[in-house]
């Protein structure tokens, strides 16, 4: 079990050590710039919500038409008239996604993207706590929002960071796998909802430069992989 608390017990001194020092020495890279909602496009419109954390909100590039939310209203809006908004920020963890939502007026979408897991995995919240949790953010996402399509992007493979020293990336990586895992389980249990195993290469150009976040390539793949099931869902 993830959670085995025999093997927590025996590395916590280290993981401890190894977590404080990789914050201190990890390159602290800011949020992309660049708005965070509006419209692009001509033709029948479609209404995107992108959620979650760092990645979300495009740390590791300068722009945000160079991160994740610039690039699906790019491609998506070659042939519809998107209306987007991106809350996102640096640190946020899948309770902190849901008190932000809960603070908005509601208002209307057809897809919600969420990139959530990182933070929740490195700040030590336990498996059975974020499946909850995850289930409170889509009720809230249904239920406020109206969405009608929810793409749960995986939590990307942390045993390969370079950034990560080990034991500290053996650790976390098996921990990130038993999330998607499960997050892939419950998913399947809902038809609005469609995980997303977003892999690509963690070599040379599709990490930044913090060895922690995406590059600008690793944006244009997930993008990529985001407007394929999109259009896949939809039929646009």
């Amino acid at each position: 079990m993830i959670d085995d608390p025999v093997v927590t017990a025996l590395l916590a001194p280290v993981l401890i050590a190894q977590g404080f020092y990789t914050r201190i020495v990890t390159p602290k890279l800011p949020e992309a710039e660049g708005a965070r909602e509006g419209l692009a496009g001509t033709g029948d419109p479609l209404k995107l919500l992108i959620l979650g954390d760092s990645a979300a909100a495009g740390v590791g590039v300068e722009r945000q038409h160079q991160a994740l939310s610039g690039q699906l209203v790019s491609k998506l809006s070659t042939d519809r008239l998107i209306e987007w908004r991106l809350e996102a920020e640096a640190g946020l963890k899948t309770s902190d996604i849901i008190k932000k939502l809960q603070q908005l007026k509601p208002f209307n979408v057809d897809v919600v993207i969420v990139s959530l897991g990182v933070n929740d995995v490195t700040g030590n919240v336990k498996l059975k706590t974020w499946l909850i949790l995850q289930d409170q953010l889509r009720s809230l996402l249904v239920a406020k929002f109206g969405a009608k399509t929810i793409l749960l992007s995986s939590i990307p493979p942390m045993e390969r960071f370079p950034s990560l020293p080990q034991p500290l990336r053996w650790y976390l990586g098996r921990k990130s796998k038993a999330f998607n895992s499960e997050l892939l389980r419950q998913a399947s249990d809902f038809s609005e909802i469609e995980y997303m195993d977003i892999s690509f290469p963690l070599e040379e150009g599709f990490i930044a430069k913090d060895g922690f976040h995406p590059s600008g390539m690793a944006y244009d793949h997930w993008s990529d992989l985001v407007v394929k099931e999109i259009r896949q869902k939809l039929n646009v």
